[in-house]
């Protein structure tokens, strides 16, 4: 692998400030829109459906504007970073790889991030291209700013819909991030472990992905996950809002 692409929400910044500073504009407490936030992951719809459940109707991105003019707009530091951020960007950039750092978020969020000076050879953001996830042109920027062919760049993310499967049907390689709402809920649904090139835990396995070889490979006696036991665990899950 020569270059490794990463989301950014819940992949490298945790949502917590995020939906703290929503539910305290929206005047409710910040575990009542966890829990409604919670409730959409489950039923495969947006997380910021949980906002129009609290305000019906409610123009989310009006509703973000109104914010920043009152002086309560966005905000990220160090601690919105997992732990595992630099140590991984930092190994990935020793070992060779080209880092990129291209999610979803507003070019103020790329002025923040880029302010955090990561082990990253670019950072940029869906307003900053002008197209977001999972539009088919969102990945075609990211194999342009690869710098490596599709086959050698990876993909990673915590969303299935948003990340997984627009990646992998741009042909780049792919690793599922156990991490987040959707990363949790989604990891065993078929359609995640049958597109995932990779499941991971933690950023830091990223490394022994690039020292990993060709994927493809014949990966031995491992059968994957139980058939019996992913299907009750779907049926648990109800429907993932596929774009394969």
């Amino acid at each position: 692998m020569e270059t490794i692409v990463l989301d950014i929400g819940e992949t490298l910044v945790r949502d917590d400030r995020h939906w703290a500073s929503w539910a305290d504009w929206l005047g409710v407490p910040p575990h009542t829109l966890g829990a409604l936030v919670g409730a959409t992951v489950a039923q495969g719809r947006e997380a910021t459906d949980a906002l129009r459940i609290l305000r019906p109707g409610m123009d989310v991105e009006e509703a973000c504007r109104a914010r920043a003019a009152a002086g309560r707009g966005e905000h990220l530091d160090e601690s919105d970073l997992y732990q595992d951020v630099r140590p991984a960007l930092g190994e990935l950039r020793a070992a060779g790889v080209r880092v990129v750092v291209a999610g979803d978020g507003t070019a103020r969020a790329g002025e923040l991030l880029r302010a955090l000076d990561l082990p990253a050879d670019l950072v940029v953001t869906s307003d900053e291209w002008g197209v977001r996830k999972p539009d088919p042109e969102f990945f075609a920027r990211v194999a342009e700013v690869s710098g490596a062919a599709p086959e050698a760049t990876l993909y990673v993310g915590d969303h299935p819909a948003d990340d997984l499967f627009p990646a992998a049907a741009a042909g780049l390689r792919t690793a599922h991030l156990r991490r987040g709402p959707y990363g949790h809920w989604w990891a065993d649904h078929p359609d995640v472990v049958e597109t995932a090139d990779f499941q991971i835990d933690a950023l830091t396995e990223l490394v022994g992905v690039v020292g990993a070889g060709d994927v493809s490979s014949d990966p031995g006696p491992d059968l994957g996950p139980d058939p019996a036991s992913v299907e009750a665990k779907v049926v648990r899950r109800g429907a993932l809002r596929s774009v394969r």
